[in-house]
């Protein structure tokens, strides 16, 4: 639908183009350089070199700046780095305790241009600012190849290093897993639009995500990133996630994805996760690879610009177990060959170095491949046929390898080709800046903030509403709640009371973490894992709030499939939340919006059941408490007499 027809994409995209300066591409007609930004000499486009002559075609560009590089220069394109913040915005001076090298080392000296952003971003301006910095000590390099900036999630709840950050100033959102209990491809669209502006205006211009793995081990402790269980469901809904980012066509105004983690991190045994020894092995006694598959074919035909397989390595497969990334069979033969994907390759984070992260040593992901030094696991990932080293920052050993004659510089040029015609294609090498006066504008406008509150509070997905108690309408203010997980002051902003006894509450609200088993470590400690079941302990506990005789409603947050059948036996009511913030909570509590969710995956009843099933096999646990797409909704309060409509129309305010 065009624009002219669309009030939100017309907003979209007149925020786009407040904060982008036009760019033309090969088109034949005349250009005239931006130039307050980039400092040029000249308006005269002859004068420029070749690859700075945005009149030319990208892949003139791409060749005639290839010719002109060293091997340095090249391989410093190969490396996709950790770049931190320094403080009040400056440039990052570095951690040696922390094995982190300067920001202006990593520009400077080693040559890259292609970096993470680590942490929060609570002031869009002085993000702007700060990228804007980096440009510019991207420029004064000899051949001043722009930075690309990318970001893992960062507009939802979750907040892991390894995975993903909270909104902070940008608009929030349910996690994908909302979307999925949506169903709702048009709304995953809007929203990918929305943080494409609002990455747009920071200067991230690669997205480290979708996560498009198929959550058929629920002990897998990353599935709060997918789409659920359902590898059709998670196929269409990827497609308008790209379409959202990129738009139709990759161009300055898009953010380039990388869908991971290929060819799915689903069937992870016994449920571990790979970014640990106990956790490397994937494995599929269903023998169901090709489901896995599935939303990859669908990546690849909507246009992934980026993929990047996992950790894990395979066993009891027809390919070599050893890491996706150092396997030839998945990169090359699956992924290339048979799946026809010609984007860039790149690899999941630290699978060469050792180093240490929130205080815990990590061991390189070298899984399957331990036993080789630093250079060969080097080498073995370019065989393997990968484009560009997650993580890591070691451009001497790829060197190493050309001098050497392991490895050719043509097979460089291969990698290094696609690396920059992605840039190109972006814009980065015309207008590598943005305005952080818009970045302002733009990041968390009151527009975007209300569709993503609108969609935590759509998303919450009703499991269990004993005598349709919910919503709670009508209420006096006197009455009386008691309450766990949230702040008593979201309650008595709304007028009601709250006390600290459940003889006297008149009603009980418990929002309840999903269970897990805790681990130790700084990072480890941040993947919840293990057991779906609460403690003994936790169940007693549970078991005397619910026996008390006060309706008592239970938001569950369901980063995973737990098992609580003792909690769908004991609450009043129960709601799934997959990414909500307490007013969110509240609101569908007390009827101002109502649950439209439907579970994106299988509740299992237990721990036993969920061990009796297959690692790669969908809805195969034994019994649910709740099926995939179980989902009630309120009692209609319009009446049916009138003849035309049943539907209620609520007005929200945030």
């Amino acid at each position: 639908m065009g624009s002219q027809n669309n009030p939100s994409r017309a907003l979209l995209a007149f925020l786009a183009l407040s904060a982008w300066p036009l760019n033309s591409f090969c088109l034949g007609a005349s250009h005239i350089p931006h130039r307050s930004l980039l400092g040029r000499a000249s308006n005269d486009s002859e004068s420029l070199p070749g690859y700075r002559n945005s009149s030319l075609c990208v892949d003139d560009r791409v060749e005639d700046l290839i010719q002109r590089m060293t091997l340095e220069e090249k391989v410093g394109q190969m490396f996709h780095a950790m770049l931190y913040p320094g403080p009040n915005g400056t440039l990052d001076q570095g951690d040696a305790a922390a094995y982190r090298n300067s920001t202006d080392f990593m520009i400077g000296e080693q040559l890259l241009t292609h970096f993470n952003l680590v942490g929060d971003i609570t002031d869009a301006k002085e993000t702007a600012e700060f990228y804007n910095l980096v440009q510019k000590r991207a420029q004064e390099t000899r051949l001043g190849i722009p930075v690309t900036l990318s970001s893992d999630p960062r507009h939802a709840f979750t907040e892991n290093v390894g995975t993903g950050f909270s909104a902070g100033r940008f608009s929030q959102w349910p996690e994908t897993l909302g979307f999925a209990a949506l169903r709702d491809a048009d709304l995953v669209r809007k929203f990918a639009e929305i943080a494409r502006e609002e990455y747009l205006a920071v200067g991230l211009r690669a997205a480290l995500h979708p996560q498009v793995d198929v959550s058929t081990e629920p002990r897998w402790a990353r599935i709060s990133g997918t789409f659920g269980e359902n590898a059709e469901l998670t196929a269409e809904l990827l497609t308008a996630y790209i379409k959202g980012f990129q738009g139709d066509k990759i161009g300055p105004y898009s953010v380039s994805t990388v869908t991971k983690h290929f060819p799915g991190g689903g069937p992870m045994q016994n449920g571990e996760d790979s970014h640990f020894t106990y956790g490397k092995n994937e494995t599929y006694p269903g023998n169901n690879l090709e489901y896995h598959l599935i939303p990859f074919r669908a990546a690849i035909a909507a246009g992934a610009r980026q993929i990047m397989p996992y950790y894990s390595r395979p066993i009891d497969t027809q390919f070599e177990p050893v890491g996706f990334s150092f396997n030839k069979g998945i990169v090359t033969d699956l992924l290339r060959n048979e799946l026809g994907f010609e984007g860039i390759v790149v690899t999941d984070w630290g699978l060469i170095t050792d180093t240490w992260i929130r205080g815990q040593y990590m061991p390189a992901r070298a899984w399957g491949v331990e036993t080789l030094s630093e250079l060969e696991r080097a080498a073995r990932i370019m065989e393997a046929g990968c484009d560009q080293f997650g993580g890591e920052t070691r451009p001497e050993l790829i060197v190493q390898l050309v001098q050497t004659g392991v490895v050719s510089e043509s097979r460089i040029d291969v990698s290094v080709r696609k690396l920059l015609r992605e840039k190109f294609l972006l814009g980065l090498f015309d207008n590598p800046f943005v305005d952080p006066d818009a970045a302002a504008r733009v990041v968390g406008n009151e527009y975007f903030v209300r569709l993503g509150n609108e969609a935590q509070r759509r998303a919450y997905t009703l499991l269990k509403n004993g005598g349709n108690t919910l919503p709670l309408r009508n209420l006096s203010p006197l009455t009386k709640f008691y309450v766990e997980g949230i702040n008593a002051t979201y309650i008595t902003s709304r007028n009601y009371r709250v006390v600290t006894s459940l003889e006297e509450a008149d009603y009980a609200l418990l929002r309840l973490e999903a269970p897990y088993e805790p681990r130790p470590g700084g990072f480890e400690s941040m993947f919840h894992a293990g057991s779906l079941e609460f403690s003994a302990e936790e169940k007693k506990r549970q078991a005397a709030i619910y026996a008390a005789g006060v309706p008592t409603i239970v938001d569950l947050k369901l980063d995973r499939p737990v098992a609580v059948p003792e909690i769908a036996e004991g609450a009043t009511a129960l709601l799934a939340s997959f990414g909500s913030g307490p007013d969110a909570f509240l609101d569908v509590v007390f009827g101002l919006a109502e649950p439209e969710g439907k579970l994106p995956y299988d509740l299992p009843r237990s721990n036993e059941a969920v061990e009796a099933g297959m690692e790669d096999v969908p809805f195969d646990t034994r019994d649910p408490v709740y099926k995939y797409g179980h989902g009630l909704r309120y009692a209609s309060r319009c009446g049916e007499s009138s003849g035309s409509s049943n539907k209620c129309v609520f007005v929200q305010t945030y």
